[in-house]
């Protein structure tokens, strides 16, 4: 990275790593731990049982490195008390989509045994906080790295030892302790900004339940609500792909309609598209595949593209009126999950193997719903879309300070910017 012409300030020194300061070094990741990298358990994870320890596997590492707990998993094995994690113990993803991610142990999570994908490394602290060296592994340098290590044959993957051979710029202990400062103020700040959109999102929530079930009603509204099904507002879409549009794409009940690619990181869809759906904008789609979250499938609405395509699998529709139905009111009462009590009714008509995923469109248009007046459901969704637009404005707050943290820590971690004394 560094050459003879290349201008070194005064202060810092060229190093395989490119220039650094004068008082820093390079290390691999094994000369700055107690371990060479431990397997985690190799067993298999049961339902939660808080009498049976906590089981942390790869995909309960969510992508900022925390420990997600909406679906925690226990595990029974006798040699759990081998694989528990302590203080200052990070876990690295060795294997898949996700090798690389990493987790440093928090307390405060309980006690955790680490799966078999997971390796762990106990940081030297009397050369190493474990802190410093967690900030290590979100720097472009390494992620860099491990696209790099990981590409082998088959699925990605890095072994311990690879992970041993990991180099990185390595300051003092005290330069380290005054980086760790600086980053855990931009953690606490992302913390409370995560806590608040959580509280918006709650209540969000909770008003949708209400207002979107008349158990609570705007100022000035009080008439009865009509008992329709979904057909009387709602006609089906089998409109075919014959303009030949290529741009495919996939229902996620997190995130509405996903570029294919981008959700399975590859193309699913046939070769020839003649027989997909055409889908315009404002069109929903409902989905019937489990998704986390959307135990009963999702609806969504069509709101990035003009026009898509979608598998035949979907039951796409369009809303028949302006008139008579609010497109967000409808949008907001599918995104509540109201309908999955009908949905539910429907998958397990008269006691018969119906199964969710054999839901046909007739089934689906049938299914029953309650609705206000159009004036009603005016109102209610120019509330739930304000809080939409709050919310919205601090998740952009978030991800905007997530950036600068990044950015920090590109400079700190390499020495391009110090911190004085």
């Amino acid at each position: 990275m560094t050459n003879n012409n290349q201008h070194i300030p005064s202060g810092y020194k060229p190093s395989p790593l490119g220039i650094i300061p004068e008082d820093w070094e390079v290390k691999r990741l094994g000369e700055v731990c107690i371990n060479d990298g431990d397997y985690g358990l190799n067993a298999p994870a049961t339902d939660y049982d808080e009498n049976l320890p906590t089981y942390l596997r790869i995909t309960d590492i969510d992508d900022d490195g925390n420990f997600n707990q909406s679906d925690k998993k226990s595990v029974n094995s006798p040699l759990s008390e081998n694989y528990y994690l302590k203080d200052g113990d990070i876990v690295f993803a060795r294997t898949g989509a996700t090798v690389g991610k990493t987790y440093l142990y928090d307390k405060n999570n309980g006690e955790l045994v680490y799966a078999g994908f997971l390796i762990k490394f106990t940081p030297d602290k009397e050369r190493i906080l474990p802190y410093y060296l967690k900030s290590q592994t979100n720097t472009r340098e390494y992620a860099n790295w491990v696209s790099i290590t990981s590409q082998r044959s088959g699925q990605p993957g890095i072994n311990a030892a690879e992970y041993c051979s990991y180099k990185f710029a390595l300051p003092p202990l005290a330069e380290q302790q005054r980086i760790v400062s600086v980053l855990s103020l931009w953690d606490t700040a992302i913390a409370k900004q995560t806590a608040l959109i959580e509280k918006l999102t709650l209540r969000k929530r909770g008003l949708m339940q209400q207002l979107l079930t008349g158990k609570k009603r705007l100022k000035g509204f009080d008439g009865e609500w009509k008992r329709i099904k979904l057909g009387d507002i709602a006609e089906r879409i089998t409109r075919k792909n014959e303009e030949n549009n290529q741009n495919v794409v996939t229902i996620s009940a997190q995130r509405g309609f996903v570029v294919q690619t981008e959700f399975f990181n590859k193309s699913v869809a046939s070769e020839t598209l003649d027989n997909y759906f055409l889908v315009h904008k404002d069109e929903f789609c409902y989905n019937k595949s489990y998704s986390n979250g959307y135990p009963m499938g999702a609806i969504k609405r069509l709101k990035t593209f003009e026009k898509a395509v979608v598998t035949t699998l979907y039951i796409c529709f369009a809303l028949k009126g302006e008139t008579t139905t609010n497109i967000d009111f409808f949008e907001q009462y599918c995104e509540s999950g109201i309908l999955n009590n009908e949905l539910i009714k429907v998958a397990n008509e008269g006691g018969r193997a119906h199964g969710l995923l054999n839901v046909t469109p007739y089934d689906f248009f049938n299914m029953h719903m309650s609705v206000p007046s159009i004036n009603e459901q005016n109102a209610i969704a120019s509330v739930l879309v304000n809080v939409d637009k709050e919310i919205e404005i601090q998740k952009q707050k978030l991800a905007a300070m997530q950036e600068q943290k990044k950015g920090l820590m590109q400079v700190l971690l390499t020495g391009k910017r110090r911190i004085a004394i």
